[in-house]
Order: C-alpha cells, then sequence, then structure tokens
C-alpha cells in the first residue's frame, strides 16, 4: 500500500495482542487526507485499542502506523500532530471556558490576547457565544461541554482528529443536532476524522468512508451507501440497520429457494461468490404489499402481526410461519388494511442481493 491516492495515514499489518487474545488482527488501511473515517462495530471487535494505538495510548505489537510517510509506531501521543476528543471530554472543571480553550496555546507559549482571539474564533465556529469565554464550564449544558472539547482539540491545530464515541452519553435529541454540526465542521475545518461508534446511524449521517469491525478485523470499508446497500456479509447486513435476511440455497436452474417458502424465487444478479448456499438480504424500504403475485419478481403470503409509527415512516411486521418480515413505508403511503388480516407482500430481485455467513 503505497502513500498515494491523498493518503494521510497508512496501516499496514497492524496488531495488538492482550495475553495471548489479538484485540486487533493485522489491520490495513489507507485513511485519506480531509476525509471523515468512522469505525462501526460491536462492543469487544477492538474499535477502541484501534484508536488508542493511531493516537498514541496504546503500542502496536506488530505493524506500522504511517503518518505522512514517518513511521509513528513510537511516538508517544504528545508529540503526535494528532489529538483526540474523549466520550469523558476530559475537561478541566476548574477552569472556564476560554482557559480549557486555550490550553494547548498556553503550552506552546502563545501571547494571552492571540490565545483568546483564536478561542473566539473556534467558539464562533462552534455556535458557542462570545460571553461564555468566562463561564465556568461546569455551568453549561453537556452539549456545551461537547462543544467545548472540539474546540481545544481545534486549537491545538492537529493534523488528524480522533473521536472515541464522544456523543454516546447525549440524549437522542441532542445526539442528532451534533450529528449534523459535526459534519458541517468537518466540512469546514477540512481537517481529517477518525470517528468511532457503535451507532451505525449515526455513522451514515457523518461519515466519507465507513470501517465495520469484527472480532479484530475491517471486515467491509466502504462509502455509507457501500455498506447499506452492498454489504459483503450477513455480519455486515444485520449490522446495518434493520434488515430481512433468508437462508437459501442456490439451484441448478440459478433460482433461489428457502425452506420456509414454498415456491422458488428469483436471484439478484449480485451473488457476492456464493455458489451453493448463503443469505438473501432485502432491505425494508424494497418490500411492498402487493395486489397479486405477479407485481414483483418475488411473493410471499403472510399475516400482518403489527404495524410502528416511526415519525415519517411506517413500519410492518408481516409473519409467514416462523419468519418475521418487516416493511417500511413513508407515512402517505401507509398500508390501508388492519392487523391479523392475510397480507401478499413482494420484492424484485435488482433490490436484493445474496452475501455469504462470514
Amino acid at each position: 500500500m503505497a502513500a498515494g491516492d491523498g493518503a494521510i495515514l497508512l496501516l499496514k499489518g497492524l496488531t495488538k495482542i492482550f495475553a495471548g487474545h489479538r484485540a486487533v488482527d493485522a489491520i490495513d488501511l489507507q485513511i485519506r487526507e480531509g476525509e471523515m473515517f468512522t469505525i462501526v462495530g460491536p462492543s469487544g471487535s477492538g474499535k477502541t485499542t484501534l484508536l488508542r494505538m493511531l493516537a498514541g495510548m496504546e503500542t502496536p505489537t506488530s505493524g506500522d502506523i504511517i503518518l505522512r510517510g514517518q513511521r509513528i509506531n513510537d511516538i508517544p501521543a504528545n508529540r503526535r500532530p494528532t489529538c483526540m476528543v474523549f466520550q469523558s471530554l476530559a475537561l478541566f472543571p476548574h477552569k472556564d471556558v476560554g482557559d480549557n480553550i486555550e490550553f494547548s496555546l498556553k503550552i506552546r507559549g502563545v501571547p494571552k490576547a492571540e490565545r483568546k482571539q483564536r478561542a473566539l474564533e473556534l467558539m464562533r465556529l462552534l455556535r458557542l457565544p462570545d460571553h461564555y469565554y468566562d463561564r465556568a464550564v461546569t455551568r453549561i449544558s453537556g452539549g456545551e461541554r461537547q462543544r467545548v472539547a472540539l474546540a481545544r482539540a481545534l486549537a491545538f491545530d492537529p493534523e488528524i482528529l480522533f473521536f472515541d464515541e464522544p456523543l454516546s452519553a447525549l440524549d437522542y435529541k441532542l445526539r442528532k443536532t451534533l450529528e449534523k454540526e459535526l459534519k458541517d465542521i468537518h466540512r469546514e475545518t477540512k481537517k481529517t476524522f477518525v470517528y468511532i461508534t457503535h451507532s451505525l446511524e449515526e455513522a451514515m449521517v457523518m461519515s466519507d468512508r465507513i470501517g465495520v469491525m469484527r472480532d479484530g478485523r475491517l471486515v467491509q470499508i466502504g462509502t455509507p451507501q457501500e455498506i447499506y446497500t452492498e454489504p459483503n456479509s450477513k455480519f455486515v447486513s444485520e449490522f446495518v440497520g434493520d434488515v430481512n435476511v433468508l437462508s437459501v440455497s442456490v439451484l441448478p436452474s440459478g433460482k433461489l429457494k428457502a425452506a420456509q417458502i414454498p415456491h422458488e424465487m428469483v436471484a439478484p444478479a449480485t451473488m457476492n461468490g456464493v455458489k451453493s448456499a448463503g443469505f438473501l438480504v432485502v432491505r425494508p424500504e424494497f418490500l411492498r404489499f402487493l395486489d397479486a403475485p405477479g407485481d414483483a419478481d418475488n411473493h410471499v403470503v403472510g399475516r400482518l402481526y403489527n404495524e410502528y409509527a416511526l415519525g415519517s415512516r411506517i413500519q410492518y411486521q408481516v409473519r409467514v410461519g416462523e419468519l418475521v418480515f418487516v416493511l417500511e413505508k413513508l407515512r402517505h403511503e401507509a398500508f390501508a388494511g388492519g392487523l391479523d388480516q392475510e397480507v401478499l407482500i413482494g420484492w424484485d430481485a435488482v433490490n436484493t442481493i445474496v452475501v455469504p455467513d462470514r
């Protein structure tokens, strides 16, 4: 992997072993300058350990971390041109907003007037009122403390900002607001952001690219659109939001067969190398209620079990034997029938893929 194509950070075979356990297992990755790259995965997948190595808080067991062509494995965190924004924020509770933001500038010996000017510039960028400069951080809200922590990181003028689940402790409404603000700030500053979260929804909103981790490995890397519509495994497809997954076998005719569905199904064009058995993936928005079997490539008969209002969308559960299919419709396209009635649902092959179980 060469340091080309606008790469700022390269990982080559990066590995971390704790007491015989490979927390991070031979990761190769290229992060482009100016992008927001988000690492997602379940608890224990290795994402936090990976981030701590990138930030200089853990030393790799093997492999290399290369920043602008320089190997930085052994350079401590405080000597790297990078900065971490922690979930805990790690603000100084005895200092006011301005002193917290100016901390790195003060350490560098920047004159007080210049420090204040820079702090106020960052506060305006982050939508913090000027009069907060002298306010104690203990007297501002959780969302405002998040902005102060980010301003402090930006004051350091790092080449890369690392984020360790900074929004996970916030309530839903504030988290959604800050997701959009972080994306705006990333666009305005043009800095490289490397972000970890367990929330795929958070990653989908903000990221240029997403890396999905499992058991210490990056199992898929792609744009949010690619991760959502072209998962390369059953694990990725189920990790990325609600999904319908059917265990299928590939027939000699090229059609698909699922044990719970009596008839053969039209296969999608994308089979991800599956030759005999795999999993058919159908996103809820591609399922629809039908008037007749011929209205879609594939169909099943089931019973409408429940419906859930999700703001502008309505989600439906349809039971087909032991299977439960999930459909989603915009509110103005809501199904007119009632619960417990027999319904015909279906999907077109073009809107599905088959993936292996890996």
